[in-house]
């Protein structure tokens, strides 16, 4: 369970990124995150695992106050938790099996780390989550010769491999047309079912949000304005979120998205 408790998150040059956040997200939920760029929706879920920290408020991960981790145990804790980036993260000069096999790294003795020498054990893990993911066949061949679906694929295997309670994705399909959008999204949600992992996802396709997402959580000018499930989203809602007409933002995100 995922609790914030009157969070608040304010930068250091004055900006406020989150007030008065009330949230409990369950186990195995799908949540999509929703709003406009700015709104607070990055800031909201990496503070889940303490990639930016809180200024107010109390969030807990399973009856763990985040903010009192220190050192090792914040370590410790992300271990429990996936992060997918748009941008991949992947070092595309080597093979897929290798940036899965990096998942490991932080639980290796310091020899191993030096030398980059996996266990059976690892590896097998590794082509495991690949085969989870549908690309085990790409599992030697270099990440530079993927699309950007499939690579987005061996990032969520990364992230598989290093069995989290919980998936944290930032704009994961942004950079990827709308067929390969549609399969990652199916591998997140498979994985959702199957698994019972929690996946919470910031994303600005909204009809995607609406397709896959058991609950929504829009976010405007950092404050919650709508939690509920999908099934009780309403254009006025929508409108509540972005602040306007949504029919016209909905529009603009067309048009951008036909240009990128």
């Amino acid at each position: 369970m995922i609790e914030f408790i009157g969070v608040e998150k304010t930068y250091a040059n004055g900006t406020i990124a989150l007030q008065n956040i009330n949230l409990t997200i369950d186990q195995g939920e799908f949540v999509a995150v929703i709003g406009l760029s700015g709104a607070g929706k990055s800031t909201l879920i990496r503070c889940i695992n303490r990639m930016h920290d809180i200024t107010g408020g109390q969030l807990n991960v399973d009856e763990v106050d985040v903010a009192k981790l220190k050192g090792k145990q914040i370590r410790r804790f992300r271990r429990r938790i996936g992060m997918i980036f748009q941008s991949f993260n992947l070092v595309t000069r080597t093979t897929v099996m290798k940036n899965v096999l990096v998942s490991f790294v932080p639980d290796l003795p310091l020899w191993r780390r030096w030398t980059g020498i996996f266990t059976k054990a690892h590896k097998i893990k590794a082509l495991e989550a690949l085969d989870k993911v549908g690309i085990l066949d790409k599992a030697f061949i270099r990440v530079d010769q993927l699309s950007g679906g499939q690579q987005q694929r061996v990032a969520l295997a990364r992230t598989l491999a290093q069995n989290p309670d919980i998936i944290l994705a930032d704009e994961p399909i942004a950079s990827l047309d709308p067929v390969t959008s549609r399969m990652v999204m199916d591998d997140f949600k498979k994985i959702n079912k199957e698994m019972n992992i929690s996946v919470i996802m910031n994303i600005h396709h909204v009809e995607i949000a609406l397709e896959y997402a058991d609950r929504i959580i829009g976010i405007r000018k950092g404050e919650v304005v709508f939690d509920g499930p999908t099934n009780k989203v309403t254009k006025d809602i929508l409108g509540e979120i972005y602040g306007g007409n949504f029919d016209e933002i909905q529009s603009s995100f067309e048009e951008n998205s036909a240009h990128v």
